[in-house]
């Protein structure tokens, strides 16, 4: 249930829902079972694997960057906030998934909380048009805006395409509408970064998905296609073409546009290399230490700016050992679970529901990796829960093959 609601949010559709903060009372009674029962949470496996290890790195470095960043107060609210939370949530995914059941149901919760951000993306969110432009995209999101939901959804559509391989019937027949209302929820964002995630994720999915054949392939990026182009609002079109036209676009051209604000992002990155200005400073950076700011004159309006863009903002607060911890997640993810897939046994491919279920997910997740790098090019997701629950899920998959291999090789000397 929190990975349903961590992804969804739907909580915060409902007033009395949100008050009562649901996700701290699943924590807290998460927290109550594991004192209460220790015999039924196993820590043996927790630091097995490589991603708890860089997660655990990841937020030590967090700390150290408070201390040494551009303020102080800031960092560390935002350290017990909001970061310690998704740190605490990841572990809590390195512990529950101890076999492929487990990956399994957890990789469905995470489509749950998807269907239910569709649903909010058709039924509850509303299209309104963009001041001084033709389109006309959802806004109003609560904590969401659409780049974001982009990112979130195309994680989503490979996860689908791997329950829609492995599933029975109805779960197929879910997946596929699920793909489908993927497809109108990534049009009503109007989000261009989504659409070229969308594009690198259908390329990377056509090209490496090669255990599955390629009428299959083709077939599931167009079912997402078409539910994307019957659904497309007014002026999304022109939106999207605008993408082949960089040098045009306010974020080319304005001081405030995404390439500046990455050129600063690095620059505050290579001005302080070892710690980083300091978690969640990134919007004060640019309020008091930037190029704009000094340039600025008494009195004249500063706009703190979020660093659109997760790689720049983790390097640019983190630091230099930041960015590479971060980025092995997702470089490590990619390159650890091809390698895990030519240790498997080859007949795990068409074995039995578990073996193909962890066979399969050594391709998928290398893909739902890439869609996410793409897509959080053009958000700050840093330290939302997306790249951590995958790096659960990646170590979800180390777990429950060495557990399906004991099992099998126990099985066999019988």
């Amino acid at each position: 249930m929190i990975t349903v609601l961590t992804v969804s949010r739907v909580h915060q559709h409902f007033p009395l829902l949100a008050k009562a903060r649901p996700v701290l009372v699943l924590y807290m009674l998460t927290a109550a079972f594991i004192v209460l029962a220790p015999r039924s949470v196993s820590m043996t496996t927790l630091f097995r694997t490589w991603p708890p290890k860089v997660v655990a790195a990841l937020g030590v470095v967090a700390c150290i960057s408070a201390l040494f960043g551009i303020s102080f107060g800031g960092a560390a609210s935002f350290l017990v906030s909001v970061y310690s939370s998704v740190l605490v949530y990841a572990f809590l995914l390195f512990i529950g998934i101890r076999n492929a059941r487990e990956l399994y149901t957890f990789v469905w919760a995470f489509l749950v909380g998807v269907a239910l951000l569709v649903w909010q993306a058709l039924a509850v969110f509303h299209l309104l048009p963009v001041p001084g432009q033709s389109i006309a995209r959802l806004a109003e999101m609560y904590t969401y805006d659409s780049n974001d939901l982009g990112c979130v959804l195309i994680v989503g559509l490979v996860l689908a395409v791997l329950t829609l391989l492995v599933a029975g019937k109805k779960g197929k027949v879910t997946s596929a509408m699920l793909l489908v209302g993927i497809g109108v929820a990534l049009a009503r964002s109007g989000s261009r970064g989504a659409f070229v995630g969308l594009i690198g994720t259908g390329c990377a999915l056509l090209l490496l998905l090669k255990r599955v054949s390629l009428m299959k392939r083709v077939g599931f990026v167009a079912i997402v296609g078409g539910g994307l182009a019957v659904a497309a609002p007014p002026g999304y079109w022109e939106q999207i073409g605008t993408v082949l036209s960089p040098t045009k676009d306010y974020n080319w051209q304005s001081g405030d546009g995404r390439r500046e604000i990455w050129a600063r992002g690095i620059g505050y990155m290579l001005d302080y290399p070892a710690f980083g200005i300091g978690i969640n400073n990134f919007e004060r950076a640019e309020g008091t230490i930037s190029d704009k700011a000094r340039r600025s004159f008494a009195g004249d309006p500063i706009r703190w700016v979020a660093p659109h863009n997760s790689f720049v903002q983790v390097g640019a607060e983190l630091g230099l050992p930041g960015l590479i911890l971060w980025s092995s997640l997702i470089v490590g993810g990619i390159v650890g679970m091809s390698r895990l897939r030519r240790r498997l046994p080859p007949a795990w491919a068409h074995g039995d529901a578990e073996e193909r279920l962890l066979y399969l997910a050594t391709f998928h997740l290398p893909l739902a990796l890439i869609g996410f790098a793409i897509t959080a090019s053009f958000v700050s997701f840093a330290y939302l829960d997306l790249v951590y629950m995958l790096a659960a899920f990646v170590a979800g998959v180390y777990v429950a093959a060495s557990e399906k291999a004991r099992r099998t090789a126990a099985t066999q000397v019988r």
